[in-house]
C-alpha cells in the first residue's frame, strides 16, 4: 500500500500533471472568452445580417411534442464559430510565434550530426591509443 502511494505522489506532482492542469484552468477561462465572443458579439450581428431571425426558438410541432430543432442548430452554429474563432488564436499565437523566434534567432542552422559509426571508430581509436601508451610505459 505505501508503494502505491509513493506511486502516486510521483504521478501527481509530476511537471506534466501540473502543467494539464495549469492547461485546463486556463482553458475553462478561454471557453469563456470565446463563448461570449460568439454568442454577444458575432451571433447578433449573424442575427442582422440574416433578417432578425433567431435561430435557437425554431421549432417543429408534431402531434403533443415539440422538436426544437432550432437549439440544435445553434449548437452547431456555435460550435462552428467557436472552432472558426480558436483556429483563428492559434493561427495568430503561431504566427507571432514563428516571427519572434525569426527576430531572434532561435531558429538556428540545422547541425550535422555524425553517425554512431564515427563515434565508435573515434572510441576505438583513443583506446587503441591509450592502450598503445600504457603498454608502453610497461
Amino acid at each position: 500500500m505505501k508503494n502505491f502511494i509513493e506511486e502516486f505522489k510521483e504521478f501527481a506532482f509530476k511537471g506534466n500533471v501540473l502543467d494539464l492542469a495549469v492547461g485546463v484552468v486556463i482553458g475553462a477561462a478561454f471557453t469563456a472568452i470565446v463563448t461570449s465572443l460568439v454568442e454577444d458579439i458575432i451571433m447578433p450581428l449573424v442575427g442582422i445580417i440574416a433578417g432578425g431571425t433567431d435561430v435557437s426558438s425554431l421549432s417543429l410541432e408534431i402531434g403533443t411534442t415539440t422538436l426544437a430543432y432550432g437549439a440544435f442548430l445553434q449548437a452547431v452554429i456555435n460550435f462552428l464559430l467557436i472552432a472558426f474563432v480558436v483556429f483563428m488564436f492559434i493561427k495568430l499565437i503561431n504566427s507571432a510565434a514563428a516571427k519572434f523566434k525569426k527576430e531572434t534567432g532561435e531558429i538556428g542552422e540545422e547541425v550535422e550530426i555524425p553517425a554512431a559509426e564515427e563515434y565508435l571508430k573515434e572510441i576505438r581509436d583513443l583506446l587503441a591509443k591509450e592502450q598503445a601508451s600504457s603498454s608502453i610505459e610497461e
